[in-house]
C-alpha cells in the first residue's frame, strides 16, 4: 500500500505536470499508477481539468495506468502514450515451469526496474504479455532472459497478440447486485472476509474507491479486488427457481491477482 506521504507528493506532482502541459502547449504523463495511486489523481481531478486528461494502460482492462495531461482542441495535435507491450516466453515451452502473475513480475522487478515504469501482466498459459514505458522497453528485452528456472525470450508484441486478455464468462446466484454479494461469490469469501476487503479499502469500481460495500453493480462496471482479481458485471440474466437472482460477470483469468 503507498504510503500517505507517497500519496500527497504524487497529488503535488500531478497539479505540476498539469500546469506545465497548460502553460507549455505540450502533453505531460504520469509513470504507471496503481489503484490507490489513481485514487489520489481523483482527489485533485477538479483541480487538473483545466488542462484535460486522458488515461490509458496499454489495454481497456488493465488497472494501472498513465495519466496524459493535455487536450487535441487545445495543443492542435495528438501525442500517443509512450506505452510498449512485451511478450514473454518460454524458450523451451516442453520444458518450462507453470509461471505465474508474481513470478513474470519478479522476474522483472529482480532486474531493478523501479515498478511505475511496468503496467500490467497478463497470463496466458506459459507466456505473458506486459505493458511497459517505451523508454525500457529494450532494456527488457535484452536482460529479461529467466523467470524462475525457465529460460524465456522478450520480444515485442506484434499488433493484436495477446492483446485481449482472457476472461470467462460466468453466471451467479445472489440475492442481490449488490457489490458485496456478487464478490463473495466470485471468489468464494464469507460475509466477513467480504467485510475485511471493504474496511481495507482494497475494493474499486471503474477505478474509484468503494467503501460502500451495499453499492449496486450497473451493466458495465469494473470491480477489482485486491489481492484477489478482477472482473465486469454484465447484468442480470434472470430469476433462479428459488427466487433468486442470476447475474453474470465477466472475470479475467490470469490477472493482478496476487499483485
Amino acid at each position: 500500500m503507498v504510503e500517505e506521504r507517497e500519496l500527497q507528493q504524487l497529488k503535488k506532482r500531478l497539479l505540476e505536470l498539469a500546469q506545465r502541459s497548460y502553460d507549455h502547449g505540450v502533453y505531460t504523463f504520469t509513470p504507471f499508477l496503481g489503484m490507490s495511486e489513481q485514487q489520489a489523481f481523483y482527489e485533485v481531478q477538479g483541480e487538473v481539468a483545466y488542462a484535460g486528461f486522458t488515461m490509458e494502460g496499454g489495454s481497456p482492462l488493465c488497472e494501472r495506468v498513465m495519466i496524459r495531461f493535455g487536450r487535441k482542441e487545445y495543443l492542435g495535435y495528438e501525442e500517443a502514450f509512450p506505452i510498449r507491450s512485451l511478450k514473454i516466453e518460454p524458450l523451451s515451452p516442453k520444458f518450462a515451469e507453470s509461471l505465474t502473475h508474481r513470478d513474470f513480475l519478479g522476474a522483472v522487478m529482480n532486474l531493478g526496474i523501479d515498478r511505475s515504469t511496468v503496467g500490467d501482466f497478463f497470463v496466458e498459459e506459459q507466456s505473458a504479455l506486459l505493458f511497459c514505458q517505451e523508454s525500457i522497453a529494450p532494456y527488457l528485452t535484452e536482460q529479461l532472459r529467466q523467470v524462475r528456472h525457465t529460460q524465456v525470450r522478450c520480444v515485442e508484441a506484434e499488433a493484436g497478440e495477446l492483446s485481449a486478455p482472457v476472461q470467462e464468462e460466468i453466471s451467479l446466484s445472489v440475492s442481490s447486485a449488490r457489490i458485496d454479494a456478487v464478490l463473495s461469490r466470485i471468489y468464494h469469501l464469507s460475509r466477513s472476509q467480504s467485510m475485511d476487503l471493504f474496511r481495507a479499502c482494497r475494493v474499486y469500481v471503474n477505478g474509484r474507491l468503494t467503501e460502500n460495500n451495499s453499492y449496486s453493480l450497473k451493466e458495465g462496471d469494473k470491480v477489482t479486488a485486491r489481492g484477489f482479481g478482477r472482473f465486469v458485471y454484465v447484468g442480470v440474466q434472470g430469476a433462479t427457481r428459488k427466487g433468486k437472482m442470476r447475474v453474470a460477470a465477466l472475470v479475467t483469468a490470469g490477472g493482478t491477482k496476487g499483485k
